[in-house]
């Protein structure tokens, strides 16, 4: 009993840490339908385990309605868990989130199909996963990464990493601007754009070199980068 009290205390302080508009701890307890959903997904979970599904589902459902948040009871989640305005959250089967993860409204970690097993996204630490964005399949998402509200995510995502887009690619890893993507990854028209221009170039140059033999000028270092960047990998 005093593990599940101090697990609860965790929670609100969690919530007290992460936001500015939490003014007491009583207005934690009463107001927050992400700290209820979290609670109440611990208790069909362990229902869950003692191979009592359907009444687990049901006490999801019974969640759902009261909290607008719906957690598989079979999902595996972390600690300090906050699911922030979380109306919308939607939390797959076998969805792994680790510790320290935040999700805001809308969040969606969900499969792609009628695939068995593992379909659907693992979360690792401290990830961050902005309003209305959606990681679907069996994917991972890794250490201290960033999802932009809206995105659709549909690969893994390595360590501190930021993803934005439909579908999603990365914008930032390890603090530094990813400036291309690789097309062939990503259906991204400005990514496709600068890449056609950098092939023509690309070719150009070689015909140009060709045609006035060895004393043609090489390619300036600045378009060299543009041109190495078509084969970036993300």
């Amino acid at each position: 009993m005093s593990g599940i009290l101090s697990l609860i205390r965790e929670d609100v302080a969690n919530v007290l840490e992460h936001d500015p508009a939490a003014r007491s701890r009583l207005e934690v307890y009463l107001c927050y339908s992400g700290l209820h959903a979290l609670w109440f997904y611990r208790l069909n979970h362990w229902v869950w385990d003692k191979n009592l599904y359907l009444f687990a589902r049901w006490l999801s459902q019974v969640a759902r309605f009261l909290t607008g948040i719906e957690i598989h009871p079979g999902a595996q989640i972390g600690r300090r868990l906050f699911i922030d305005h979380g109306f919308g959250v939607v939390i797959g089967e076998t969805a792994i989130v680790g510790d320290d993860v935040l999700l805001y409204q809308g969040v969606t970690l969900g499969g792609t199909g009628k695939e068995q097993g593992k379909r659907h996204p693992t979360l690792l630490d401290h990830v961050v996963v902005g309003g209305g964005a959606k990681i679907l399949g069996n994917i991972t998402v890794g250490r201290n990464c960033r999802i932009g509200a809206g995105s659709v995510v549909l690969r893994d995502v390595p360590d501190d990493s930021t993803v934005v887009g439909v579908p999603g690619h990365v914008i930032f890893r390890g603090g530094k601007r990813v400036v291309i993507t690789d097309p062939k990854q990503i259906n991204d028209p400005l990514s496709e754009a600068l890449a056609a221009v950098a092939t023509e170039v690309k070719k150009l140059s070689e015909r140009l070199s060709h045609l006035e033999g060895a004393g043609a000028e090489p390619v300036s270092d600045s378009m060299q980068r543009i041109m190495e960047d078509v084969d970036y990998q993300i």
